[in-house]
């Protein structure tokens, strides 16, 4: 044990004193736990805004141990004695606030912060997190994996719902994004590949250290790290949009027509849903074994194998709807996949498929699916009204919250229904909404409408509504 390493586990060990035994400083007040959020009540915190996450961090694939430094730059919103974090496993070794040592203790996934002096509301501030350990799989309530999912040549960073919290600590809600800028230091010969663009890289030795910078607000959900052996992909959109993409060599040959048409999707979903809301785009295809599900995750979203194009749509078309337009709480998440399936109906339509009304009529009919659970399982709950954490991903948020759009559609007609998709995406672009702003947008937008039945039957009416 080296002395800076000695002398790091001192002092950590001395600032698990409680927090309890401080007292508040006068006029702040402490930080919450939670954002209250109706699913994931522990998720996010109170009473600061995230601007920038600046992570540093090291993972050695054979210890499968992680090493970081998190330094977040934040703006407290009012008067705070401490402040909390949310971090899954991993070991603290110091906290820091504004270059001075703090007091920090852990229960559960809240690290608990107490800066050495109060911080005052509107005050920007820097928390330094020094930590490591060996990063862990979180089980989602709906049984599905995500945090630090080991691979056979790395790992690969998954995040939705709460999974980020597994390898950097922050404020881990959808409602407080930020930019970021990573540098990743693996073994030479594996690359580290993460969101918006690439920054630089350098080797030293047996190390190599691979730079991202995110310049645009993300959610922390939809932050990811891909460690491995990858072919690398770069082009660019007939507009000069970069591409970059990222393959399992064991996946390159299966991926390259559909990842070729990535440029085509970009131009058709700008030409639907308006300007292209990040500097870049692009994909991660990492092995079917890796990961049991594709993820919107920003700038580039990964796949476990290679994608159909309908997929590969689906996807890219969260880059406005749930990456650049974010739900403000997890209950609002029909917000991303209801628009980013209706995405793929439209591109069936367009592109030689069925229409999106044939397909709407075909889940009415209870003929979609290929079995009658997953038919029946559409009626379950309204996709505005998961009844819990298990069910925020269920059939009726993608299939029935699709059919709210189309029935939207049918309410206001073809040109006044596109106008609606690319005004909505612009209204809330890089910031985040919830139900009740979509639902006042589309009256607002429609005033002479009724969407009445469509809200009560369709977004908050249980079972199967009669048919329009």
């Amino acid at each position: 044990m080296t002395v800076a390493r000695a002398r790091s586990l001192t002092v950590a060990v001395l600032l698990t004193v409680p927090l309890a035994a401080c007292g508040e400083g006068a006029g702040a007040s402490a930080g919450g736990s939670g954002v209250g959020d109706r699913y994931f009540p522990k998720a996010g915190n109170e009473g600061y805004d995230v601007l920038h996450y600046a992570l540093d961090l090291g993972y050695d694939p054979g210890a499968h141990h992680l090493t970081g430094t998190a330094t977040i730059t934040a703006r407290a919103t009012r008067d705070l004695s401490t402040l909390n974090l949310d971090l899954k496993g991993l070991d603290v070794e110091t906290v820091t606030v504004d270059g001075a040592t703090a007091r920090w203790g852990r229960a559960g996934q809240e690290l608990t912060v107490r800066p050495r002096d109060a911080l005052g509301r509107g005050a920007d501030f820097r928390v330094t997190v020094r930590y490591s350990g060996a990063p862990v799989t979180v089980t989602d309530p709906d049984g599905s994996e995500e945090g630090w999912l080991r691979t056979a040549d790395g790992a690969l960073a998954l995040g939705e719902p709460t999974g980020s919290m597994a390898w950097f600590p922050g404020n881990h809600h959808p409602s407080d994004k930020a930019t970021y800028g990573l540098a990743v230091t693996v073994p030479k010969g594996l690359r580290a590949v993460s969101n918006g663009e690439p920054a630089g890289e350098e080797t030293k030795g047996d190390r190599t250290t691979y730079r991202w910078r995110v310049g645009e607000p993300m959610a922390s959900y939809l932050a990811t790290l891909a460690i491995g052996r990858y072919d690398i992909g770069r082009t660019t959109t007939a507009d000069g949009l970069p591409v970059y993409t990222a393959v399992d060599p064991e996946q390159a040959e299966a991926s390259r027509a559909v990842l070729a048409r990535i440029p085509e999707v970009v131009a058709w979903a700008e030409r639907t849903f308006g300007p292209y809301p990040f500097s870049s785009a692009g994909a991660i295809v990492d092995r079917p074994e890796d990961a049991g599900y594709a993820l919107e995750t920003q700038n580039r979203p990964v796949f476990p194998g290679a994608p159909d194009t309908v997929l590969l749509v689906h996807e890219i078309a969260h880059q406005w709807y749930g990456n650049s337009v974010t739900p403000r709480t997890w209950r609002d998440l029909w917000l991303n996949e209801g628009f980013a399936t209706y995405a793929g109906w439209l591109w069936q339509e367009e592109h030689g498929g069925d229409t999106a009304q044939r397909t709407f009529d075909a889940l009415y009919a209870g003929a979609y699916f290929p079995d009658a659970e997953s038919n029946e399982a559409l009626w379950s709950f309204p996709p505005a009204e998961p009844p819990d954490a298990a069910h925020i991903s269920g059939t009726p948020v993608y299939w029935r919250g699709a059919m709210v759009l189309h029935r939207i559609r049918q309410t206001v007609g073809d040109g006044a229904f596109r106008a609606l998709l690319r005004g909505w995406a612009q209204k809330h672009r890089h910031g985040t909404a919830d139900t009740g702003d979509f639902t006042a947008y589309v009256e607002k937008s429609a005033p002479d409408e009724d969407f009445g039945a469509v809200w009560e039957d369709w977004l908050y009416g249980a079972g199967k509504p009669r048919r329009p």
